[in-house]
């Protein structure tokens, strides 16, 4: 029987902010599935497709997880997005049980939004950097500190840090909420990604005041090393997600979601491309783009000395072995209090209202003295 590994991952500690404000986490574990032989994942996979028949279930893939997780889901009528969409998705599906494939707070979220359905992960250590940077009675301080503020969080946190928020974004609609919240007045308290809140006030011009959290991957992504990468393919466009250093981000052609980076790899006019964000991502880049070339932008260090080779230790905890198990047992429920609920999905279903409303043609302006803040 195969033995899973352990994983000690070792990244770069952000720096402390004036207000002390810091991620606290200085090593990140993950336990690994060991590689199937090609006869064990096709056994896996028809297990799986089998028993989500059975159970009235959806997989429910980030991608940044394992191919065989992604491809998969599309396969059995799941869905691979980003997590703004798997929230949409796990709470419009009509499966009674979702299997979802990413890090917890992701879980937690597809349970706040559906509670009265199963939520299973393959592995319920599976967490973030962002979501354990941020404890919630320090959070709650924080916030306590600047009560003019209106609190938008990322989805990388906890359901008790999204129910201290106003407004919840992800890094696809965070420009947008921002830039409607300061068209209307409002001043912002962000937290807990610095780099992405940065970036943010760099292109809205919003009044902002920052957690200072980051992403143990993105932050690790290095502007002279992607320099010296571009140097060896000039023809190459740059595509950079949000979370990572403003020095990278200066370098992009473009930067956005995982999803606008997908956008902007079928879009532009180009043929290479140097891409800053998880390395999970390469799949589908892949896959939607035949002929055209992906190279990994640089992290610190180089081979054997490379702390994270841009892939999450969490996100890596997922493998198949595990969707079937817990399809099969019921193990790794999500469990989110009860009491919490109920105010931890005002700021997801402002979220959710808010892009399906933009998405349909309303203008930003008239969607936030609608919903306005908590």
């Amino acid at each position: 029987m195969n033995t899973t590994a352990i994983k000690d991952v070792e990244y770069e500690q952000p720096l402390a902010g004036a207000d002390g404000a810091t991620c606290s986490t200085k090593h990140a574990w993950a336990r690994v599935p060991p590689e199937l032989s090609p006869a064990e994942r096709a056994a896996l996979k028809d297990r799986i497709r089998r028993l989500l028949k059975e159970k009235n279930a959806v997989m429910v893939s980030h991608y940044y997880v394992h191919p065989d997780l992604q491809d998969l889901a599309e396969e059995t009528g799941g869905i691979v997005s980003d997590s703004l969409e798997m929230a949409r998705f796990g709470r419009d599906h009509a499966a009674q049980t979702l299997v979802v494939s990413g890090v917890r707070f992701m879980g937690e979220t597809a349970k706040i939004l559906s509670p009265e359905k199963t939520v299973l992960m393959p592995d319920l250590d599976a967490t973030c950097s962002l979501d354990l940077g941020c404890p919630i009675d320090e959070f709650s301080a924080f916030c306590d500190q600047h009560p003019d503020r209106t609190v938008v969080v990322y989805a990388n946190t906890s359901a008790a840090v999204k129910a201290r928020a106003d407004w919840l974004v992800t890094s696809s609609c965070a420009l947008d909420i921002v830039r409607a919240l300061k068209d209307a007045g409002h001043k912002i308290l962000w937290a807990p990604d610095r780099h992405l809140g940065a970036y943010i006030e760099r292109e809205t011009g919003a009044d902002m005041v920052f957690w200072n959290g980051a992403c143990i991957v993105h932050d690790e992504f290095k502007a002279l090393e992607l320099e010296l990468l571009k140097k060896e393919h000039p023809q190459a466009k740059v595509l950079v997600h949000p979370e990572s250093p403003p020095e990278v981000v200066a370098l992009a052609d473009a930067v956005g979601s995982t999803s606008a980076i997908l956008q902007a790899a079928r879009e532009m006019d180009a043929r290479e491309f140097i891409v800053a964000t998880d390395n999970g991502m390469m799949h589908k880049l892949r896959r939607l783009n035949p002929g055209k070339t992906f190279h990994e932008a640089p992290t610190a260090g180089n081979s054997a000395t490379c702390k994270s080779c841009a892939h999450c230790p969490w996100m890596a905890m997922n493998g198949l072995a595990d969707v079937a198990r817990v399809l099969e047992t019921g193990a790794n429920a999500i469990h989110v209090d009860p009491a919490l609920i109920p105010r931890a999905r005002q700021p997801i279903d402002r979220m959710l209202a808010f892009t399906a409303a933009l998405k349909s043609g309303q203008p930003a302006g008239a969607l936030v003295p609608h919903f306005g803040a908590a």
